[in-house]
């Protein structure tokens, strides 16, 4: 499948000023190249000045693992098995580690943003069909901010959901004004949005107050996710949805908005840099989704309110357990800015996937505008003929097709760097390899199982 021949990509070693873009490549076929080397990297001082230079891309892509489309499966885990199934949330963002840092090395050693690469190494039909698939989980995930933004507006003001999908649709001009301030500008607006949604479920937890006894025991594997169908299936949704295939392109692209020394040392301690940078942020996905879980382990779980899986039940319920007025506002506060991180995220993982496979530049008006246009018909739909119960099933429905476009996303990276002929000295060590097609493996396998499960209902 791989076209042994198409190394245009491979790393350009030429210690001349390129910015870390392969040799050859002109302005225009740069990944995000308006903002391409645009943020500079300290050379000489302190490694805090360089690591503060690097910080802002990881905490980009931890946006989706922590997206609307996670917390209905969070909560469920939750309210059925109490603490059970946090192990699960703890192996499945140490996956995410894992590939989110190799999408950051393919993006720096090559200078390709995986898009570009797969356009460059695979024959053009094989790229057509990894761009439409690749487009549907985008359109997918977008879906997902539709209905969890709807969502929030309807808590924090009572909108109807239709209309909350309609004021969802606003929001492309609150990003094109983010666009036009500088990416750093953009990454220190997410940044901020993150500490609000930590700082919502450091107070859901305080509320709560689960015993910190039953939490660490949650994080010790148990055997009986494999007797238990119900857990299982649960324990595969949180796997297999944690990794969202679009990450892994909008990673290796935004990782090149640093200016690098374009040298293999300069190019090495970017890698490290970057890894730090995803490995932090993700952590603080971590935090969230565990936070999630344990707030429904405590809260409904320990009342006896094991049914709770919908993320409209879980605010209702929240004042009247904890007691306290303040706990379900900032749920719905927490959910909302997780609906407007995942906005900006989305867009700039479509440009990145139209561009890099098709050349294809669209405005960014327009190209927001068609992905949230695709993603509010059928919530407004699915909300006139079904009511809220069919947002539900149609947020479900968001987190399969994501699951199906996964292997199309995580194969590819796994296989460019681990190939020494595209990556140069910056391909993966051969037990690194063997890691990551292990990870790649049990990602697919489950999404593949978690799929048949919602196919056979």
């Amino acid at each position: 499948m791989l076209d042994s021949s198409a190394t245009a990509w491979a790393i350009d070693t030429d210690p001349a000023p390129r910015g870390g873009f392969r040799a050859g490549a002109d302005a225009t076929d740069l990944s995000l190249s308006e903002v391409h080397a645009s943020i500079a990297v300290p050379r000489v001082g302190s490694w805090v000045k360089r690591l503060i230079a690097f910080s802002g891309p990881g905490y980009l892509v931890s946006v989706g693992y922590m997206d609307p489309g996670n917390w209905a499966t969070d909560i469920a885990a939750g309210s059925q098995f109490g603490y059970r199934l946090l192990f699960v949330i703890m192996i499945s963002n140490l996956m995410a580690i894992v590939l989110q840092a190799l999408a950051a090395r393919l993006g720096i050693a090559t200078g390709r943003d995986l898009a570009q690469a797969c356009r460059d190494s695979y024959p053009r039909p094989v790229g057509i069909l990894l761009w439409v698939a690749c487009e549907l989980a985008i359109i997918a995930c977008d879906l997902a901010e539709v209905i969890g933004t709807a969502i929030a507006l309807k808590l924090l003001f009572g909108l109807p959901l239709i209309a909350g999908a309609l004021i969802a649709a606003l929001d492309v001009f609150l990003l094109l004004l983010l666009l036009n301030k500088g990416f750093r500008f953009i990454e220190a607006v997410i940044m901020v949005l993150l500490a609000v949604i930590t700082a919502c479920f450091i107070v859901q937890i305080v509320l709560a107050a689960p015993p910190v006894a039953a939490v660490i025991g949650g994080l010790k594997p148990t055997t009986d996710v494999a007797s238990n169908p119900e857990m299982l299936y649960i324990a595969i949704g949180i796997l297999g949805a944690t990794v969202m295939p679009h990450n892994l392109y909008l990673h290796s692209s935004i990782v090149q908005t640093r200016a690098f020394a374009p040298t293999d040392a300069g190019r090495r301690q970017a890698v490290r840099w970057a890894t730090i940078d995803s490995t932090v942020a993700l952590m603080l996905a971590l935090f969230v989704n565990a936070a999630i879980l344990i707030v429904a382990a405590a809260v409904f779980h320990a009342n006896g309110k094991t049914e709770v899986v919908e993320i409209e039940q879980a605010y209702a319920l929240l004042t009247p357990l904890l007691g306290g007025g303040i706990a379900s506002l900032v749920f719905a506060v927490a959910l909302l800015a997780s609906g407007l991180n995942s906005t900006v995220t989305a867009t700039l993982a479509g440009q990145i996937v139209m561009e890099g496979f098709l050349r294809l530049r669209l405005p960014r008006w327009a190209r927001r505008l068609v992905t949230r246009g695709l993603a509010i018909a059928p919530v407004i739909v699915v909300a006139a003929l079904f009511g809220e119960g069919g947002t539900t099933r149609l947020l479900i429905l968001s987190q399969v097709i994501l699951s199906m476009q996964l292997p199309f996303a995580v194969i590819p990276l796994v296989q460019f760097v681990s190939d020494s002929r595209k990556m140069g000295k910056l391909a993966i060590s051969r037990g690194a390899a063997v890691l990551a097609w292990a990870v790649a493996a049990v990602i697919v396998v489950l999404n593949a199982m978690l799929l048949w499960d919602v196919v056979a209902g």
